[in-house]
């Protein structure tokens, strides 16, 4: 039976959705996987305070045919890749509530012993690109998730002064401050490594459940 690899992800402005199809096709490289997309339902108040920016509106647009993500969605996976942009360092609040709400999946035990991972953007280099990942892990340790990193053996390219993502915690990219930039070639690399590398573990982590 195929290992199944869900990514949920949360994007304003279309930076974190680039990286989930570079993740998508990095899980595809590995034999016997099937993936899946979802998106993290937005807050009606931010789609209201946001709708007069066309760079979210035009983001927005682009991810209407992506499902909105369910705790079934969880059930179904054998490995989780989340993707996170940050806010202030840490997760945003529409992923932290789609979390909150899956209390009965932690007191059921249903994600103990799936592979996770975290890839992620910030506005600048110091803006969360490690921290947003670190803080994951938290709420991920509870649910009794095993986290996958990115060591620099299997992506080298990170181990650099340029001005990139990648860390041994997540797959990332630089919006920049006014979220101009799009998602570097060696940045959606990284992505799609981290993809391929969670498939196989949870492939492994999936015979011993």
């Amino acid at each position: 039976m195929a290992t199944k690899i869900l990514i949920p992800y949360y994007s304003a402005f279309g930076h974190v959705y680039h990286m989930a199809q570079a993740v998508a096709e990095g899980v595809r490289k590995v034999d016997d996987v099937e993936v899946k997309i979802v998106r993290i339902k937005e807050f009606a108040e931010v789609e209201k305070a946001m709708s007069e920016n066309e760079y979210y509106v035009k983001a927005q647009e682009m991810q209407s045919d992506i499902p909105v993500a369910t705790h079934e969605d969880l059930k179904w996976a054998d490995g989780i890749i989340w993707g996170i942009p940050t806010r202030y360092g840490s997760m945003p609040a529409q992923m932290k509530q789609y979390l909150d709400s899956a209390g009965g999946l932690w007191m059921n035990g249903e994600l103990e012993g799936k592979a996770t991972a975290v890839f992620t953007s910030t506005g600048s280099i110091h803006g969360g690109q490690e921290t947003t990942a670190l803080t994951s892990f938290v709420p991920f340790m509870h649910f009794g998730m095993i986290f996958v990193g990115l060591p620099y053996g299997e992506n080298p390219e990170q181990l650099t002064s340029d001005a990139v993502g990648g860390s041994p915690y997540s797959a990332s990219t630089v919006a920049g401050p006014e979220g101009g930039e799009q998602p570097k070639e060696v940045d959606m690399t990284m992505a799609g490594r981290l993809g391929a590398r969670v498939a196989k573990v949870a492939g492994a982590l999936k015979t011993l459940r």
